[in-house]
């Protein structure tokens, strides 16, 4: 195991895109569904954007903590958050009443339709970023040129 890596290229402002991107479409998604379905169904909107955010912030974050420590650990980090978060979607979904003020199918759609969000997010900000997979050489130095009083008498002619 390779010591901690704090120098490693761990870039989180995804981040900020997907929730801005999310926020956005959930508020056009809330407004239209309130007026299509009822204002209980917006509310499922919301909460399902809420939840679909703070999931990929949690998995991008755990993510990125354990590549800073050893690349080979990115991989069970991402399929144990991924099980995590089945796990207390699962949870939160049953622990909904079926007749609730809530509608599940509702907020299970929205967790669908900001899962798909967010991956396209990631998906355009990995391929319109500038990646290097190994750490780019260092630019070139070029000598300053001397100074016209240094010069040697052959030069000043």
């Amino acid at each position: 195991m390779t010591p901690s890596r704090v120098d490693a290229g761990w870039d989180l402002s995804f981040l900020r895109v997907g929730a801005l991107v999310t926020g956005a479409v959930a508020l056009v998604a809330a407004l239209v569904t309130g007026l299509l379905a009822g204002w209980e169904d917006a509310l499922g909107v919301v909460l399902g954007a809420v939840i679909v955010t703070a999931f990929f912030v949690a998995s991008g974050v755990v993510i990125a903590w354990a590549g800073r420590i050893d690349d080979t650990f990115t991989l069970p980090a991402a399929l144990g958050m991924f099980f995590v978060k089945a796990v207390v979607l699962f949870a939160v979904l049953t622990a909904l009443p079926e007749e609730g003020w809530l509608d599940r199918r509702t907020l299970a759609w929205a967790v669908v339709a900001g899962a798909l969000l967010w991956s396209a997010v990631q998906l355009r900000w990995v391929w319109t970023r500038q990646i290097y997979y190994v750490s780019p050489p260092t630019p070139p130095t070029v000598a300053p040129p001397a100074p016209r009083d240094q010069e040697s008498p052959e030069q000043r002619g």
